[in-house]
């Protein structure tokens, strides 16, 4: 709800700046007013969580949004690069918008905090390809994120959480798991669900659930590394946003929009 009565998908994209929001043809009306209040109190958690202004949210008004359009078959919500969209299903995207929008924001990074990267590249697995990183203060400050994800206490071997997704992987025959923007996804999944979020629809599952009893979401100490560094992150990135908005000054590389 705004002040003014129940959100609509309007107020949404005007709110956090989205490039686009698409509805499907075959949502009604009824079904989209309760999505657009699903996603409104979803990103207003999100933006509490992450310490940053609207339009962190939006990626600088990058990120478009679909709701109830397309779909596959078992797949709740997708991230689609080419386009620069984050897709969740009609009857099945509660509690994947934080995952989906981590791929968002680590595609957006991606030549953001790395050089000769590419377009379609994720921020990553430029880190973990010892890709060509950018120097400023917040890009080492996610590396280290990442460094707690991908990583063992020490930054010697492949962490724990890394090892589970491995093994999960060969019994699949499948590389899915593994794959580094997927870690870190699941792996901000946790931070999102360990800060308390009042919306479900945001994130769900990170401690009980088949793939968490699968060791494929961060446990214990590695847990605790990640959402710390997480958190130092974001808080420093949501501080320098905002600052940059009260100077009308960039930011650097941190989610500036010169590369």
């Amino acid at each position: 709800m705004t002040g003014q009565g129940p959100v609509s998908f309007v107020d949404v994209r005007r709110r956090f700046e989205f490039r686009s929001i698409e509805v499907g043809r075959w949502v009604t009306p009824p079904e989209r007013d309760r999505a657009a209040g699903r996603f409104y109190e979803a990103l207003c958690d999100l933006m509490s969580i992450l310490q940053g202004p609207e339009h962190l949210i939006s990626l600088r008004g990058s990120l478009g949004l679909q709701y109830g359009i397309g779909g596959r078959p078992g797949v709740a919500a997708h991230y689609i690069p080419a386009t620069r969209q984050l897709a969740l299903a009609k009857n099945a995207g509660a509690g994947s918008l934080a995952h989906e929008w981590f791929h968002a924001f680590d595609h957006y990074m991606g030549h953001k905090a790395f050089r000769r990267l590419g377009s379609g590249g994720f921020a990553s697995s430029g880190w973990l390809d010892s890709a060509d990183q950018k120097e400023h203060p917040l890009n080492k400050r996610l590396g280290a994120c990442f460094q707690a994800i991908l990583l063992n206490e020490d930054g010697t071997s492949p962490s724990s959480l890394f090892q589970c997704s491995k093994r999960a992987d060969t019994q699949m025959k499948v590389l899915y798991y593994a794959r580094p923007e997927e870690l870190c996804a699941r792996a901000f999944e946790a931070f999102v669900e360990d800060s308390q979020p009042q919306s479900n629809f945001l994130v769900r599952g990170t401690v009980y659930s088949d793939e968490a009893r699968a060791g494929l979401y961060p446990e214990g100490k590695q847990r605790q590394r990640i959402n710390d560094a997480f958190e130092g992150y974001f808080m420093a990135l949501g501080g320098a946003l905002y600052r940059e908005h009260a100077e009308d000054g960039p930011v650097g590389q941190s989610l500036s929009s010169t590369s």
